[in-house]
């Protein structure tokens, strides 16, 4: 069971060479490819980066496993996991691709005995306080995840729920309401405020390992510890991990869906000004995929080239944006098809859902939607799907086309797998490092200026 990409849409022959690839254009690029993937595949043997292998991590995966089993009990009835960023957007796109959709509002048996789950994102004190306010403590698990260990919102949301947790419990009791997922201790003599928390309380830890960045931490504890807790399939997601695997450790651009995708979207962008990358599922569950990748692609690839003898220095990168068919065809699609020719789609597609259902057909309803009566939503949702593949044609939009058979943690585990090799790849092809944020860590600095840190 494997996810198809079809760059077909995004080919010359299909939008004319001055809006597609052309052979000649990967032709030419195969060798920089080649030498990437040499440098790619040395930094996997070095553990430079770790991302490739953390599914062949047994170990890790058995105690998340044993973890779920232990921490949850009658009386925790909500899981609040407390991240931002990567740390919140991986369990976020697995809960959204995996679970009912009205997961929180079905009984703990419909749930079959996980928990509600509540991603607290954002420090907006509303959200917050309301989330303090449906959530008891002492009936809720709090999964605070910071690979940093010293991230902000983080940090001050847990203040708050210690304070809280301090009013329902003795202080010995809340490692039975507080897991820590962070990364390891990096001196004997210093610990992060996190760590520090974690001691203080002996609270359970899990550790992201060093040499893998947030936004490519979905297969680290940061995802598959809340995923376990919610009754997810991780074997399922390995399986996922392994197969995909197999398919990017390929060196040519043919049989290597991650460098092809990764090859189309520099070329549309260096040489055919397509300098916007829309994600497009035509699935409510893949919809939270988008907003994933938008991280992945925006913190991996959008940098500056550093100046040379040769060249000055230059801003690189494409704008992820996140859309939703059908949803968005009554709102961005008017820009996809008639604004500025600069951008590269995404379409995800279902093409089995989990339900069939049927439009109903009567002589009483007027003749005007005889189209529909008789069909299913199934063969509607295809339909617009197509209908949007086929006006972006039209119109000279190129589009690649991700397909999957079924939306499951295999199929999905695949996806995001490959997204992440992808980006790996872009960045030799950008020239740049894909694996760090400069920009981001100033306005950290600024953020503890602001609230009075001397360290500013």
């Amino acid at each position: 069971m494997e996810i198809e990409i079809d760059i077909a849409r995004a080919r010359s022959t299909a939008v004319t060479a001055s809006h597609g690839v052309t052979p000649r254009d990967l032709e030419a690029l195969e060798p920089r490819i080649q030498v990437a993937h040499k440098r790619l595949r040395a930094d996997r043997a070095s553990k430079k980066y770790g991302f490739y292998d953390l599914y062949k991590d047994s170990e890790t995966i058995g105690q998340i496993k044993r973890a779920a089993k232990n921490l949850l009990s009658p009386r925790i009835d909500n899981l609040v996991v407390l991240g931002i960023g990567g740390s919140a957007l991986g369990i976020t796109t697995l809960f959204k691709a995996l679970k009912s959709p009205y997961h929180n509002q079905l009984s703990r048996e419909e749930r079959n005995g996980s928990p509600k789950l509540f991603v607290m994102d954002n420090i907006d004190p509303d959200s917050f306080a309301h989330m303090m306010r449906i959530c008891p403590p002492r009936n809720t698990l709090y999964n605070v995840i910071s690979k940093s260990g010293g991230t902000s919102e983080t940090v001050s949301q847990l203040l708050i729920i210690l304070d809280q947790l301090s009013l329902h419990m003795p202080k010995s009791d809340f490692k039975k309401n507080v897991i820590i997922t962070t990364g390891p201790r990096k001196s004997k003599s210093k610990r992060t405020p996190l760590q520090h928390i974690q001691n203080a309380h002996r609270l359970p830890v899990f550790l992201v390992p060093e040499n893998v960045g947030g936004r490519f931490s979905i297969f680290t504890p940061v995802g598959l510890l809340p995923a376990a807790l919610l009754g997810m399939n991780i074997d399922g997601l390995v399986r996922g991990c392994r197969a995909m695997d197999k398919r990017t450790s390929k060196s040519s651009l043919s049989d290597n869906p991650a460098y092809l995708r990764a090859a189309v979207h520099y070329l549309l962008c260096n040489e055919k000004q397509k300098s916007v990358s829309v994600m497009m599922p035509y699935s409510d569950k893949l919809s939270a995929a988008s907003d994933w990748y938008a991280q992945l692609w925006a913190e991996s690839i959008g940098k500056i080239v550093p100046e040379t003898k040769n060249n000055p220095a230059r801003s690189v990168g494409q704008t992820p944006v996140s859309a939703l068919g059908v949803t968005d065809q009554h709102s961005q699609l008017q820009l996809f098809l008639e604004g500025p020719n600069d951008k590269l789609i995404t379409i995800l597609e279902e093409t089995t859902f989990n339900t069939r259902l049927e439009i109903p057909s009567s002589p009483s309803y007027p003749k005007s939607v005889d189209y529909l009566q008789g069909k299913t939503m199934n063969q509607l949702i295809a339909a617009e799907r197509k209908a949007t593949i086929d006006a972006l044609r039209e119109k000279n939009r190129p589009v690649i086309r991700v397909t999957f058979p079924t939306v499951c943690e295999e199929t999905v585990a695949q996806f995001l797998y490959m997204l992440e090799v992808e980006t790996a790849m872009a960045g030799q092809l950008f020239e740049v490092n894909a694996f760090d944020q400069p920009a981001v860590e100033l306005i950290k600095t600024f953020t503890r200026k602001y609230m009075g840190d001397p360290r500013g």
